[in-house]
């Protein structure tokens, strides 16, 4: 009898939702399709079609070169040193956003007094926009007023990221990355959360140290986590990351601070060449598609759900 009861139940659960006509499920993803077209295939639609053409600044005529602009990018070397540049941009954003973040969600997790307080603080950082945090950056590192500065001068270093394209590097990943650790920081604390306390104690007990538990056991179950941010980390480093190198470097100096996304802008609005903006678009989609097509089908393979 209980095992007959037990199998009716596995059926209720296992019963699935039906709709008998097609005219409801159609009503219920209608705003997402529609919300898609206007936002994503149609923009996306239009630049891959600009991309073939070369039109005047005035946007009067324009000139059918088919792939003409795409062998024109290839071939340019500063925008082939875009790529270098973007890859150094997003690898070092990504990291140190999501280091930093899961040792904040680890002492948070740790903190029993004031824990509140604690994580409503690191929270915060979360609600400033980009550009503002840009400009927040730019002030304590500005050369004549900055705060940051001039402590630097007073210990004997002379701060320019005005001149200086590493110091500009360092600037535009910390601004950028400052604002994304609270993100991380709330991801990793729920998942730190939802680790078993059960298995922290037994290995505890066998006499696991803290930071051999949290290697051999808590990391491997954070692993699901850690790649959806490790995802969203890298989308958020090639395109939110605008606003910030806008307000504190404008690509420079000498352009080593101008990633895919900033050229785009570059190009299109400053330049008034829009043929190679839109093709530089197309570009940056498919390489944005193609890494996380990699993310998902080989990285994701070290994840333990």
């Amino acid at each position: 009898m209980s095992a007959h009861s037990a199998e009716c139940r596995s059926r209720i659960l296992e019963k699935r939702v039906t709709f008998r006509g097609w005219l409801l499920p159609a009503m219920l993803i209608a705003p997402q399709i529609l919300v898609s077209a206007v936002f994503f295939f149609y923009p996306a639609g239009q630049a891959i079609w600009q991309s073939l053409f070369i039109p005047d600044p005035f946007g009067l005529s324009a000139q059918f070169v088919g792939l003409g602009n795409f062998e024109f990018l290839l071939s340019d070397p500063y925008y082939r040193e875009s790529f270098l540049t973007t890859a150094v941009f997003s690898i070092l954003v990504t990291l140190c956003a999501m280091i930093p973040a899961l040792f904040l969600a680890v002492m948070a997790d740790r903190l029993i007094r004031g824990s509140g307080v604690y994580r409503t603080l690191l929270i915060w950082p979360y609600a400033v926009a980009p550009a503002v945090a840009g400009v927040l950056w730019l002030f304590m590192f500005n050369t004549r007023v900055g705060v940051v500065s001039w402590y630097l001068g007073q210990i004997g270093y002379e701060w320019n990221h005005v001149l200086n394209g590493g110091e500009a590097m360092g600037l535009v990943v910390v601004a950028s990355a400052w604002g994304r650790i609270s993100y991380n920081f709330l991801f990793f604390f729920a998942a730190l959360q939802a680790v078993p306390r059960s298995v922290i104690e037994a290995a505890a007990i066998d006499g696991a140290r803290f930071w051999r538990r949290f290697f051999t056991i808590v990391l491997p179950l954070l692993s699901p986590t850690t790649f959806f941010l490790l995802v969203v980390n890298i989308v958020y480093s090639f395109f939110e990351t605008f606003g910030v190198i806008h307000t504190i470097t404008s690509g420079g100096p000498q352009q080593s601070t101008t990633i895919l996304v900033y050229k785009v802008f570059a190009d299109g609005f400053v330049g008034q060449d829009l043929g190679s903006s839109s093709a530089q678009s197309v570009i940056l989609l498919v390489i944005v598609g193609l890494l996380t097509v990699v993310q998902f089908k080989y990285i994701e393979k070290r994840v333990h759900y």
